[in-house]
């Protein structure tokens, strides 16, 4: 069965750290309906980043979330990296520029498409290429304010 990737459309100005934090609401969301998610990042920093949102996320809800190295054997319900999963998940987020080689081991992937165009012309690149891959693309507009 091929993946599922969802682009979701950033209708209003974003910030990267706004872009980030849609990324920590939509792994609380897969992590409610108990999936496994992987947050895909371009470098360690914005790994780091992400990792900071969720501690300060809700102090409600606190999400189970790790960093290469950190947390339980199996790892924790949310794994955060700029490198290759350690173990299987459900669920990718993509928050990296590019799709990422692996990306064929997930049902779900999340991808976004932010206002800017620059940005807006990297998410294009990226959904023709999970339409290469055979994956089963489709867009929706964000209902998160970010």
């Amino acid at each position: 069965m091929a993946s599922q990737v969802i682009f979701e459309i950033i209708s209003d100005e974003s910030t990267e750290q706004d872009h980030l934090q849609l990324a920590c609401l939509k792994a609380a969301e897969c992590f409610r309906s108990k999936k496994r998610v992987f947050i895909y990042t371009d470098s360690q920093k914005s790994a780091h980043q992400v990792d900071e949102l969720l501690w300060a996320f809700d102090a409600n809800s606190f999400i189970p979330h790790n960093l290469p190295g950190e947390g339980l054997r199996g790892g924790s319900p949310v794994e955060i990296s700029w490198q290759e999963p350690s173990g299987q998940r459900q669920v990718l987020i993509n928050l990296s520029s590019e799709v990422p080689r692996f990306a064929g081991q997930f049902s779900q992937i999340f991808d976004f498409v932010p206002l800017d165009e620059t940005l807006k012309q990297q998410a294009r690149l990226r959904y023709r290429a999970y339409q290469q891959l055979g994956f089963n693309v489709s867009t929706k507009q964000s209902t998160q304010a970010a």
